[in-house]
């Protein structure tokens, strides 16, 4: 998966499935996407956090690009979440990842995005040893390039999210590669949320462990809650 930013809690499912997971730090940066925002919830609806970066070309990489510390972004994300969320049950648990947003050593976007995942993920319960594309030197596009991600890896099933499914059938993944290409399956279902009379899903992991604390959002990114 391209590393986002604090990505909602379908992506923690999906680590939570699999025993080696690979971060493609090296795929190309999209501005306003994923990559640099997400949503948290204020006054009732879902409210987009967004990281100001630095492109100096369209081709970048998401490795390659750097977060703008010239705008006050780290101070007004973390003002932001303390608003929202201080009242919330759990608020100490998801406000101590204010700690990696303020770390200005975090230059680049795919370091930055990389650490809190790996952050929420630890605290998670997930242990699965993590991977950069970047650092495996496998080159490639595409299919071609997980196929041989999979095999350096030594990896016999493929997890692939839903959104892959239209690529992965027009690169013929599955008559190309002995991998067996499995397909995950996660709706986010309600949980007791805070502040809203209807629940808004499909929110930042933020919000999650901020109304149901480490140990229940870990029950809930894996498909169930007590």
């Amino acid at each position: 998966m391209q590393p986002t930013y604090v990505p909602w809690s379908g992506f923690f499912n999906l680590i939570s499935q699999v025993d080696v997971f690979v971060f493609l730090d090296d795929a190309q940066f999209e501005k306003s996407s994923w990559h640099n925002r997400n949503r948290v919830l204020l006054q009732e609806q879902a409210h987009w956090l967004s990281v100001p970066v630095r492109r100096l070309s369209l081709s970048q990489r998401i490795n390659e690009v750097e977060v703008d510390d010239q705008q006050p972004w780290r101070n007004k994300h973390v003002t932001l979440l303390k608003q929202v969320y201080g009242k919330h049950p759990f608020a100490s648990d998801m406000l101590n990842a204010a700690n990696v947003i303020l770390d200005t050593s975090l230059i680049r976007l795919s370091d930055l995005n990389i650490t809190l995942i790996t952050y929420f993920a630890r605290n998670l319960g997930l242990t699965q040893p993590f991977y950069r594309s970047s650092e495996l030197g496998i080159p490639g596009k595409r299919s071609d390039r997980l196929i041989d991600i999979c095999h350096a890896l030594g990896c016999d099933e493929y997890l692939s999210p839903r959104g892959s499914a239209d690529y992965l059938e027009e690169d013929q993944f599955v008559r190309r590669t002995d991998t067996t290409l499995l397909f995950q399956n996660f709706v986010p279902f309600p949980y007791p949320q805070k502040n809203t009379n209807h629940f808004v899903g499909y929110l930042s992991i933020l919000d999650v462990v901020a109304n149901l604390g480490w140990q229940e959002s870990a029950r809930y990114i894996r498909g169930s809650v007590s």
